[in-house]
C-alpha cells in the first residue's frame, strides 16, 4: 500500500513494508551454570546449581551470604577473563561489558555471521542491555576521588554507561546497523530480544546481536537488595537449596551475573547463507503495571496483557502454547501472581501448558535474566525438551498447570513446539516472547 505524505512542502512517498519472519540462527552464553551455551544448557537440563556461597571479605555480616556467580578458571566451562583480554581493554570495560562480549564472540561464531563486506555491517544491528552499574566501580572511583582528581579513570563514565555493551560489540565487529540499548530492570534481556525482533521484522535491518548482560554481585548490591527483602537468607548454608520458584518454602531470589546474546536473523537471509536455524521468533508483548515501584499487580493483570499482546502480535491462538519458561525469581509474592496470571490467561488450556524457572538453576541474573532464560527456552523448543524447575518439592498454589520439577521432561506436542517467555521488572515493566519450532 503506498501513501504520499508531505512535509514542510517535501514530497516523500513510503509503504508499509511487509512483516518478515524472523528466526534465531546464534547463541552464545557466560552463566552460573557454565560459560559455553552447550555446558550450560547440558548442566541445566541435569538438573545442576551454579548457586554458591559468597566468602569474599564483606558478605559475612549480611543475611544474605550465596550468590550465582560465572565460574573463572582455564576449564572449559569457566572464563579467564585475563586471557580474553588486554589490560587496557579490562580497564575500559566493566565485567557486564567483558561478559557480552565473550558471549556475542560465541553467538557469532555460532551464526558464521562475522561479516568483511561493508554492506553486510551495515545490515548488522546490535540491542544489548544492562539493567544495573557496578556499584563497586562507583564506589572505587568516589574513593578515589579523594585522593586527587587525577586518581579518577578517565574510563570511569564509559564503564558505568548501560549501552557499552552494546558499543564495545559494535566497535569490535563494525556492525553500523541499529546499535539500540534497553535498561528496563529485570525485563531488560526480554525487551531487548523483542525489540531487535522488531527491527529486522519491519525490514531495517537483515540481522540482530541482542541479549543482555550483569555483573553487580558486591556486597553492597546484596546488601541493598536484603533491604527491600528480596532476597533468599534461610539457606545460606546450603545455597544450592537457596533458589526454589513455585516452592512454598521460598524465601527470596538469589542474585545472578552472566550474559546470554542471540543472533537474529531475517528467514531468507538466514537460508540464503543456509545459516543454523534453532527457532523462529513469533511476537513480542509489553506492558506496564501501573502500580508499585517494586511488587507486581497483585491480580497479574501487567503479565497478563504482556502475554496476550505477544500472542496477538504472533497472530496464533493460546492454544498453541503448551510450555511457558516463567519469570518466577523464587519471591513469594511474585511467582504466586504469575501462575495466577498464567492459569487466568490460558483458562481450561492450561491442563495442556508445562510451566518451569530456570532461575532455580541459575538465579536471577538481573538484566541478564530474560535473554538467558530466552537462551534456553529456544533449546528447549530446538531439542524438545523442558528444562526442569530444581527445588521445586511442594507447590504452593492450586492450579491446572503442569510444572517440571527436579528433572528435564520430554516436551510432546503437535504440530509444533510454541512458548512464551516472560520477564518483569522493577517499575511495573513487563514482557513477554513468543517463539515457535522453525517449520519451513
Amino acid at each position: 500500500m503506498w501513501s504520499q505524505c508531505y512535509l514542510l512542502g517535501r514530497s516523500f512517498t513510503n509503504t508499509v513494508r511487509p512483516r518478515r519472519r524472523v528466526v534465531v540462527t546464534g547463541i552464545g552464553v557466560v552463566c552460573p551454570l557454565g560459560v559455553g551455551l552447550r555446558y550450560a544448557w547440558e548442566a541445566l537440563i541435569e538438573g545442576k546449581s551454579g548457586v554458591i556461597k559468597l566468602d569474599e571479605p564483606g558478605y559475612e555480616k549480611l543475611p544474605c551470604k550465596i550468590g550465582a556467580v560465572v565460574p573463572k578458571g582455564d576449564k572449559p566451562y569457566q572464563l579467564n577473563i585475563e586471557a580474553k583480554f588486554s589490560k587496557s581493554e579490562i580497564r575500559s570495560m566493566c565485567p557486564a561489558t567483558a561478559y557480552a562480549l565473550v558471549a556475542s564472540e560465541e553467538a557469532l561464531s555460532d551464526a558464521n555471521w562475522k561479516p568483511e563486506n561493508e554492506d553486510d555491517k551495515r545490515d548488522t544491528g546490535v540491542a544489548v542491555g544492562i539493567g544495573m552499574i557496578d556499584l563497586v566501580d562507583v564506589c572505587n572511583t568516589n574513593e578515589a576521588l579523594q585522593r586527587g582528581y587525577s586518581k579518577v579513570s578517565p574510563f570511569f563514565i564509559p564503564r558505568i554507561l548501560p549501552n557499552m555493551a552494546a558499543g564495545q560489540i559494535s566497535i569490535k565487529y563494525g556492525f553500523r546497523g541499529p546499535n539500540h540499548s534497553v535498561s528496563t530492570a529485570c525485563a531488560t534481556g526480554v525487551h531487548s530480544i523483542g525489540d531487535a525482533f522488531r527491527f529486522v521484522r519491519g525490514g531495517e535491518t537483515n540481522v540482530m546481536i541482542c541479549g543482555g548482560a550483569e555483573a553487580c554481585i558486591s556486597p553492597l548490591a546484596i546488601a541493598a537488595f536484603c533491604r527491600l527483602r528480596a532476597l533468599s537468607t534461610s539457606r545460606n548454608d546450603f545455597p544450592q537449596e537457596a533458589s526454589r520458584p513455585f516452592d512454598k518454602d521460598r524465601d527470596g531470589f538469589v542474585m545472578g551475573e552472566g550474559s546470554a546474546v542471540l543472533v537474529l536473523e531475517e528467514l531468507t537471509h538466514a537460508l540464503e547463507r543456509k545459516a543454523p536455524i534453532y527457532a523462529e521468533v513469533l511476537g513480542y508483548g509489553l506492558s506496564g503495571d501501573a502500580t508499585h515501584l517494586t511488587a507486581p499487580s497483585e491480580d497479574g493483570t501487567g503479565a497478563l496483557l504482556a502475554m496476550d499482546r505477544a500472542l496477538k502480535d504472533a497472530g496464533i491462538d493460546p492454544g498453541e502454547i503448551t510450555y511457558v519458561n516463567a519469570h518466577a525469581t523464587s519471591t513469594p509474592l511474585g511467582d504466586a501472581i504469575e501462575l495466577k496470571a498464567i492459569q487466568s490467561f490460558f483458562g481450561e488450556h492450561s491442563k495442556n501448558v508445562t510451566v518451569s524457572s530456570t532461575k532455580a538453576a541459575h538465579g536471577h541474573l538481573l538484566g541478564a535474566a530474560g535473554n538467558l532464560e530466552s537462551a534456553f527456552t529456544v533449546m528447549a523448543i530446538k531439542e524438545g525438551i523442558i528444562p526442569p524447575t530444581i527445588n521445586l518439592n511442594e507447590l504452593d498454589s492450586t492450579t491446572d498447570l503442569n510444572f517440571a520439577p527436579h528433572v528435564k521432561q520430554e516436551w510432546h506436542t503437535t504440530p509444533r513446539r510454541v512458548a512464551l517467555k516472560n520477564a518483569f521488572g522493577f517499575g511495573g515493566t513487563n514482557a513477554s516472547l513468543c517463539i515457535a519450532q522453525y517449520i519451513s
